[in-house]
């Protein structure tokens, strides 16, 4: 290992050292990110090559990290991005120190942020430095933005408020996570996905009303708990009634040649083809709402005259407000006395052309690494921080960095859980990626 490959692989270990956690800011805690340890680190790795970097920051341990290759104005801007914070840890759970970024015998970097993100964000600085030491001189501007509070978002100090308050940032183009898992089909074929799009949020909560009473008498009063009981039969596992969107339709299409009549056959179809894709599509297909906090009475003795659930609702591009609310209520149905109220506001979800320039260099890139694969345009079941620069910018917004020695099924077991691993092969290929896209976009 030697030159880019030990430098993108050191950057990396650097990162996953400096912890970062970001519990939920906007409930109380008291631990939220510190991600200015890392802005300040990657400004002084960038800065050694001469490049211009600024942190804005809106609280001082919470700093974005903003740097630039001005361009000469001929070609349109690009963004590289990544959020520098990552989700708690609970270091029993780990094989290795979470924070240690130990690199096994077999070559797998283990630590918080190894896949979520901080090796995309490593590679993409690497690949920022050695473009800017190569001399080259682009058309259009290469902007590297390291955010911070992605995985919570509650204190509102990454994406949305540096684009608020930085108007100058309005990149045409961008490039961040959520894509570049290669997918190997039982049919023999062989897809990487690229993010177009994410759906969007909004939190229900669902509370159940009843009588308060003594809990040694459990027939006096109306217990609220079984009453909640109702309600998670009710919302059951929270998936979808299917519903056709475009974005959906053109997976499917490459799929299995479309969606047709009946798009829950459909969806049986193309999830047979791959384990993943069995349980990432249905989530795809409308308003998911899995309950994920539960609540009741404070104290043993006392049954709650209320008692709730609050869902994790994910929407499709386009859905409203008034779209949840209807189908929370149509899966509520009659006959069950309930509250509903809305923890926290609708981030909607949104998505970016299935084809142009970043698509096509993704597909020349594979090319000319004699990867047999087709690129599978995909929508994502979660949330990254290019709703944010679509909304702002109407930035054409994409999820990619190719992983070939990482297997799917170890990347998705990373995200947000214990002995979270990527291996370093695919650190320096992220790292080419990005040298590659920035050449053919910006010339």
């Amino acid at each position: 290992m030697d030159g880019l490959h030990r430098e993108v692989v050191e950057l990396t270990q650097d990162l996953i050292r400096l912890d970062t956690s970001n519990a939920d800011g906007g409930r109380g805690s008291e631990h939220r990110g510190d991600e200015t340890s890392v802005a300040v680190h990657l400004r002084d790795y960038l800065e050694d090559a001469g490049i211009d970097c600024e942190l804005v920051a809106r609280e001082p341990h919470r700093a974005n990290l903003v740097a630039r290759i001005p361009g000469t104005g001929d070609a349109p801007s690009l963004a590289f991005v990544g959020h520098t914070d990552v989700v708690p840890v609970d270091a029993r759970d780990w094989t290795h120190p979470p924070f240690g970024a130990v690199i096994d015998d077999g070559g797998w970097l283990h630590g918080r942020g190894a896949i979520d993100m901080k090796n995309e964000v490593a590679a993409r600085a690497v690949a920022l430095k050695e473009l800017a030491r190569s001399g080259w001189q682009p058309e259009g501007d290469l902007w590297f933005l390291a955010v911070a509070d992605e995985e919570d978002g509650m204190a509102d100090v990454g994406m949305r408020w540096l684009l608020e308050v930085r108007p100058d940032i309005r990149p045409d183009l961008s490039i961040n996570e959520g894509g570049g898992e290669k997918l190997d089909l039982v049919d023999g074929r062989s897809m990487i996905s690229v993010g177009v799009g994410e759906k969007g949020t909004y939190p229900a909560r669902v509370t159940a009303t009843g009588e308060a009473g003594h809990g040694s008498t459990p027939s006096v009063g109306n217990n609220a708990v079984p009453l909640l009981g109702e309600v998670l039969r009710r919302i059951g596992k929270g998936m979808p009634k299917p519903q056709r969107s475009e974005l959906v339709d053109h997976m499917l299409t490459v799929l299995i040649g479309g969606p047709g009549d009946d798009l829950q056959a459909a969806l049986d179809q193309a999830g047979s083809l791959h384990p993943e894709l069995r349980h990432y599509l249905p989530a795809l297909v409308g308003i998911t709402m899995a309950p994920t906090m539960v609540g009741g009475s404070s104290k043993r003795n006392v049954m709650p005259s209320r008692a709730w659930v609050e869902l994790d609702c994910r929407l499709l591009p386009g859905t409203t407000e008034a779209d949840v609310e209807r189908a929370v209520r149509e899966r509520l149905g009659e006959g069950i006395d309930y509250e509903l109220t809305w923890p926290e506001h609708l981030i909607a979800g949104s998505s970016s052309p299935a084809q142009g320039p970043i698509l096509d260099a993704i597909s020349a890139f594979l090319e000319a690494e004699q990867v047999d694969a087709e690129v599978l345009p995909s929508l994502g079941t979660g949330f990254t921080d290019s709703v944010y620069l679509r909304a702002a910018a109407g930035t054409a917004a994409y999820g990619f960095s190719p992983f070939l020695s990482t297997p799917s099924d170890v990347i998705a077991a990373g995200f947000h859980n214990a002995n979270e691993r990527v291996h370093i092969d695919d650190l320096l290929l992220s790292v080419r990626f990005h040298l590659d896209l920035a050449r053919r976009i910006l010339r």
